[in-house]
This record gives structure tokens, sequence and C-alpha cells, in this order.
């Protein structure tokens, strides 16, 4: 028998006054919306995830507003953050048409897209009965919101009852600080709350609830779809949830600090080939929390510093094979970001303070206290303010100090180099951003793209120069610098000019521009040690 668990909106994000009718897009100050600290976990990898950070924000209280949104951008990777407030249901949620989206009137459609906000403000935003499609497409928030009740049998149905489902070619999602609801099973027209396959990675769930559901959610949608992977679970609520908490074919999973109450049938089920790191959660009131369950492909798992408090556990045999009562490690995960772990006996007080919609972003620094967000903070801070106390000084001597009006020092290591990109535009080359002319240079497809510079041996780098073609001064916008080895961010921000950052060796440097005010016309792509 499910536990009835009622849903409370809590004003805690702030009282951002709505300016116009419901259901209006209205364009806001280009302000972050997104919480301090920015992605965690397999977010962070492959590049990162910032979703709309440096676009235009837009507020929008309807699903059409939120299509609208998507479909008036530039193209379909000019960066946006959408904040939603109030309820987002099938009636007020329609097909929007554009070159710049692809959507549906049964969900919130995000479909060839990419670096997309989607946050919820004010009082609240609530998906009812709809859920959030995304499919093919990459650099996605979404944060601060509910999403309940969504149904694939009955009526009305969305998503294929997935309440967040992410499918075909998706890379680098971080959803956080979200409530994932149901009121029952596959037989009540119910599906998974968060569901990820056909090559699905670098993902992050954080700071969520999800509750009062058959399915918590899959990695991989049969023992073939072994696609998928590199998910990470942290401070998450998973209450009267049946099975699949979550359900991994395939892949790599790291679940920490999360609070497992009332898994009526089965947790985490590591099968197919799976790998599950499981580091200091706290498992309560449930049936075998971890193993390979209801196949005979077997997963396998790395346990540390978990409480098992209340938890029975079945005979092994056939195809069933779970890990208790003693669970031991059977295999080994390394993982490739950096992490604090709070210790597993204050994680139910540490995710009943932080994790769900509407808790005012609070997040867990390894204290097991709940921290609130500075509300200090300024977020990206403005070059232009003289009374910025992080705005670089133009006569500060320090090589390193990244002042645009900094001369770059040295060889300029991009020439003889290498070069590639995302895309080129007709009559444009890769290697004119290495050839020392500023009369020749590259251009995307379109008002965003990547262009690299490339060795064949590590080089040492900590400054860049990106130097615009004549007559498309100030057309670059937003930007990140990436370690093309690695996929660290090694800086971001707007304007091209020079970019300095702490020295790395690398092989290959990508200047990837997420924002412009046209097609950027890139001259010179110049590299220094220093």
């Amino acid at each position: 028998m499910r536990r009835p668990v009622a849903l409370r909106l809590q004003a805690a994000l702030g009282t951002l006054a709505l300016a116009a009718a419901a259901g209006v897009v209205l364009t806001m100050p280009e302000t972050a919306s997104a919480a301090a600290g920015g992605a965690t976990g397999y977010a962070t990898q492959n590049g990162g995830t910032t979703g709309g950070a440096g676009g235009q924000t837009v507020r929008a209280t309807t699903g059409t507003a939120i299509h609208e949104a998507l479909c008036g951008r530039a193209s379909s990777s000019t960066p946006i953050v959408i904040e939603v407030e109030g309820t987002i249901n099938h009636g007020n949620t329609s097909k929007v048409s554009g070159d710049s989206c692809n959507t549906a009137a049964d969900k919130i459609e995000l479909k060839q897209v990419s670096n997309i906000t989607i946050v919820g403000v004010g009082n609240g935003a609530v998906f009812d009965q709809l859920g959030i499609h995304i499919r093919e497409s990459s650099n996605i928030v979404i944060q601060n919101v509910t999403v309940r009740n969504v149904k694939k049998s009955g009526s009305p149905t969305s998503n294929g009852g997935d309440a967040i489902g992410m499918e075909s070619d998706v890379r680098n999602v971080w959803v956080d600080h979200t409530t994932l609801e149901a009121s029952g099973g596959e037989s009540e027209g119910y599906d998974g709350l968060f569901d990820m396959k056909d090559n699905t990675q670098y993902v992050t769930l954080s700071y969520s609830v999800l509750r009062n559901s058959g399915r918590g959610g899959l990695i991989g949608s049969s023992e073939s779809d072994r696609s998928n992977g590199y998910v990470t679970f942290h401070h998450n609520l998973y209450e009267n949830i049946d099975s699949r908490a979550p359900l991994l074919r395939g892949g790599v999973a790291h679940m920490y600090n999360n609070h497992y109450v009332s898994l009526n049938k089965s947790g985490i089920n590591s099968r197919a080939g799976a790998k599950a790191k499981v580091d200091n959660n706290y498992f309560e009131d449930s049936k075998d929390v971890l193993g390979t369950f209801y196949t005979d492909e077997a997963g396998s798992w790395q346990v540390s510093g978990n409480i098992f408090d209340n938890v029975t556990w079945s005979e092994p045999g056939g195809d069933n094979n779970p890990a208790g009562p003693d669970p031991k490690s059977n295999t080994t995960v390394s993982i490739p970001y950096a992490y604090t772990l709070d210790d597993a006996s204050c994680v139910p007080s540490v995710v009943s303070g932080t994790a769900g919609a509407n808790k005012g972003l609070k997040v867990s620094d390894g204290s097991c206290t709940p921290q609130s967000p500075d509300p200090t903070d300024p977020g990206p801070t403005d070059p232009t303010d003289p009374t910025d106390p992080t705005d670089p000084d133009p006569t500060d001597p320090d090589p390193t100090d990244p002042d645009p009006t900094d001369p770059p020092s040295g060889t300029n290591l991009s020439i003889g180099a290498g070069s590639d990109g995302s895309s080129k535009a007709s009559g444009t080359s890769y290697g004119h951003v290495r050839d020392g002319d500023l009369g020749t240079y590259w251009s995307p497809v379109g008002t965003t793209g990547s262009v690299s510079v490339k060795w064949s041996s590590a080089q040492s780098v900590a400054k860049i120069n990106i130097r615009e073609a004549a007559g498309s001064e100030g057309t670059v916008g937003s930007y990140r610098v990436l370690n093309h080895d690695t996929g660290a961010v090694l800086a971001s921000g707007s304007g091209a000019g020079v970019i300095a950052f702490s020295p790395v060796s690398l092989e290959k440097i990508t200047f990837e521009i997420t924002g412009a005010s046209g097609t950027p016309r890139i001259a010179e792509f110049e590299t220094y040690a220093g």
C-alpha cells in the first residue's frame, strides 16, 4: 500500500514579479537563474553542463510560452534561460513551429536543441500530467520544478508516462532540485520518473525527490541498450518506490548521499554489465536495495559507507541476486570528478533540508548541514563595472591576470599546429585561425560553433587570444574554452580577446562560441604558454 504524501509548494526562491498576463513570454535582464556553483557529478564531464547560461532570460507561465521561447531563438543552439512560474498542463501547452525548435502539444519537447535552462521561479513551477522530453539534445539544465502524475495510459497521456525522459543521443543534462512524483504504478497508467535510453550520457540528478511511483527510473531500455551511462545521483530522496531506483543496463552510475525510504520490491538494480558505485547512502525500511534482479545478466557494484536500516533481503537464486545481507564490492569504479561526501548517518536530515523543488536551492558541502546559496553572490561579474572587486585591474602586472588588455607573451603556439571544429561556413577554413593572416578567417554555420587548435604532443597553454576579422569585431558573445583532452572548462565569459587561465598541458584546446550577435568571423586563435 502506498503512503499518501502531500505535495507542498513553498515560495522559497523569492518574489520576482510577473510582469505580464499569463502565458506571455517576457524578455528579462540577462542574468543567471541557475543555482550558484553549477553542475555536479558526471554532468561536469564531456565539456560540462551550463544550460542557457549567458543567453537571454525569458519568463513563461504556460507550456506554449516555453515552446515559443525555444522557437524564437536565432538558432537551435542559441543559449536561453526560461524562467517558469505557475502550472503547466495540457490545456496551456500547444505545438509551436520554427527553425530553432521541434515541439509537440502533449509534452514539453526539447528535441534537437542545445544550451537551454528551464528553472522554476516565484511561487513555483508545476508540470501537471505533462512530462519533459529530451531527445537528440545536449547541454540542458532543469531546475527547481515539480513534475507530477504523467501517464502513459488513461487520460491524459504524455511522454510515454515518464516525468523526465531522455533518449536518442542525449548529452550533458543536469536535473537539480526537482520533485518528480506519480500516484501509482504501471497498472494505474504511470511509468518511470527519470528515464535514460538510446545513447544518453553525462547526466546528473541532484537534490531531487522521487516518490509514490512503481518505477523510479532506468538507464537503458533493454538488455541490449548498453550505450547509456556516466550518470550521477546524489542527495536525492527516493520514497515509496516499488523498483528501479534506478535500473541500470550497462554503463556506469555513481550514487552517493541518497536517502532511500520504502523501496517496496527492489532498489538499485545493476544488470547487463552495468557498474554502480554506491557511497554513503542511507537505506531505510526497504527490500533488496542493491543487486541484480529479474535477469540472469549480472551487473556489479562497489560499495562504501552505506547504512542499511531495517532492510530485508530475499534469497538468491535464478534471476535474483541481491547484494545483501552483507553487501560487498565486486568491482571497482574510477570517478573522474571531485565530490565531497556527507557521512551516511546524517543523510536523512541533509536530504530532508535540501532535496526537492522550492527548497531555496539549498545544497550540502559535506558538513552535514544544508547550505543556502550565498545571497551576496552577484553571479557573473560585470567587466565594465569599476566598483566590482573581482574586475581585473588593467594596471595589474600579474601575467596570469585575465585582463583583455594584457598582451600575450612568447611564441604563438598555434602557428604550425593543426585545427578542426564543429562546422565551417562556405568559403572559410579551420586552418585560417592558425595561419597568422588576419585577412582570412573561420566562421561556423550559424551563430554558434567551435574551433580547435591541436598538436601531436602536449603543449603547456595558459592564455589564448581570439582575434575577430575586420568588420566583425564584437560579434562573439558568450564562449567557453575547453581542454579537449579531458572536457574540462578552462574559462568562460563573453567577447573575443585575450583569455587567461591556469596553465594546463594538453594536445587540443577548443574555443566554443555559445552565443553571438551574428555570424562570428575568427581570424586568429592564438595560443601561448604565458
